[in-house]
């Protein structure tokens, strides 16, 4: 009874904190489809309770025509069924990426989470029952902004203690402002979040191609990575992205299809895998104190076709990258998307997937010393995340 009184009191002052993060106040009801929308000008945006996604996110392109730039469903029932799941717009938690040997060491105690990918050799996405796995609570909806929120029990996934957590998106103009924000309430344990949005720019309304690899992505603070085995678990090395080598989208922006032909892109996103499923790090030290929201985009993503460019702003020092290999054709797209008289399934490479987040399985690498940004407890101030999608049409 008395640990129980204890996680609610804690719930309590984790709810009244959330008052520093400016959640909003208000409520509006889901559409026919179990969407909620907000919007400002030149933006509008549809999300659904599962896994805290986003769905339909909608700008007008250079001539004006309104397109739907990331996957998702047409209706919110349809997430939860999904035997592909591929984490469409959600928010995977606790811990986001993968796991190495699915455990991690915390004050000397040993803690193994439920494995889900490999054989059952790690833990993708915080395991077979992951926060984009579950419904979360709608606390504030209105005309621009929503917040959902989610309560994941000590021992979940295997996952050592209590976390509460809130997730805001809020509309301004031309931008897509994120805040997440977890309380470790009761033990210490790792938190670790991200937005697992895909994206395709054309809106699949391309002619010329149904892929995203005519997208000219620039990633500025970049010249490193996460160094990853053959089935993407980091093994502690930290590798340069070489001037003028597949993985250089620093020293300037290229298409994702740019080195395709390239013999040294076989296996960078795995075994006899050919793209982009990587980890880059974002190295801003070096200019001292900075603004994220000023201080210049970690990443820029831009369409020839449509127009469109995307510029995001975060506080996160790595930024993942997947270039859609692993899609095989069989998801659909939305009724918002597509070209007559294509077949209506995302393609290999239709997509790109960008997660601003933390060094991942850094909790299995004590040598990269990030635990400050990912172990979290009581006594410590709560895990936030902020990121700003900027669009314009060029």
């Amino acid at each position: 009874m008395l640990s129980f009184k204890l996680s609610a009191a804690v719930s309590l002052l984790a709810a009244t904190t959330l008052a520093q993060y400016d959640a909003p106040n208000g409520t509006l009801g889901p559409d026919e489809n179990g969407k909620y929308e907000i919007s400002a000008e030149g933006i509008r945006g549809l999300f659904i309770p599962y896994g805290a996604s986003i769905s339909n996110l909608f700008i007008n392109d250079t001539n004006g025509i309104e397109r739907d730039i990331v996957l998702g469903y047409d209706n919110a029932s349809y997430y939860s069924v999904d035997p592909i799941h591929p984490h469409f717009g959600g928010v995977p938690g606790r811990y986001a990426n993968r796991i190495k040997n699915s455990s991690f060491v915390i004050d000397g105690v040993e803690y193994h989470v439920v494995p889900n990918e490999n054989n059952n050799n790690d833990t993708l996405h915080g395991g077979p029952d992951g926060w984009d796995w579950r419904n979360f609570t709608v606390v504030a909806h209105t005309t621009d902004s929503i917040t959902f929120s989610i309560v994941d029990p000590d021992g979940k996934e295997g996952f050592p203690g209590e976390v509460i957590s809130y997730i805001t998106y809020t509309m301004t103009p031309h931008t897509w402002n994120l805040k997440m924000v977890a309380f470790a309430t009761t033990k210490k344990t790792p938190i670790m979040l991200s937005s697992h949005t895909y994206w395709n720019l054309d809106a699949f309304a391309n002619p010329d191609t149904p892929t995203a690899l005519n997208h000219t992505l620039s990633l500025p603070y970049s010249g490193q990575r996460v160094g990853a085995d053959g089935i993407l678990i980091p093994n502690g090395t930290i590798l340069p992205n070489e001037l003028y080598s597949v993985n250089d989208f620093w020293s300037s922006p290229k298409q994702l299809g740019a080195n395709f032909s390239a013999p040294e892109l076989l296996g960078n996103c795995g075994t006899n895998c050919t793209g982009y499923d990587t980890c880059y790090l974002v190295n801003r030290a070096q200019y001292g104190d900075y603004d994220w929201r000023t201080f210049g985009p970690v990443a820029t993503l831009s369409s020839n076709f449509t127009g469109i460019q995307v510029d995001i702003f975060t506080d996160q020092e790595a930024f993942q990258v997947y270039s859609c290999g692993g899609v095989n054709g069989v998801t659909p797209i939305k009724s918002t998307q597509g070209l007559e008289g294509r077949e209506n399934v995302v393609q290999q490479y239709g997509c790109i997937v960008m997660e601003v987040e933390d060094w991942i399985d850094a909790i299995n690498q004590p040598e990269w010393q990030r635990n400050n940004k990912q172990i979290y407890g009581p006594e410590d101030p709560p895990y936030v995340l902020e990121a700003a999608y900027v669009f314009s049409v060029n």
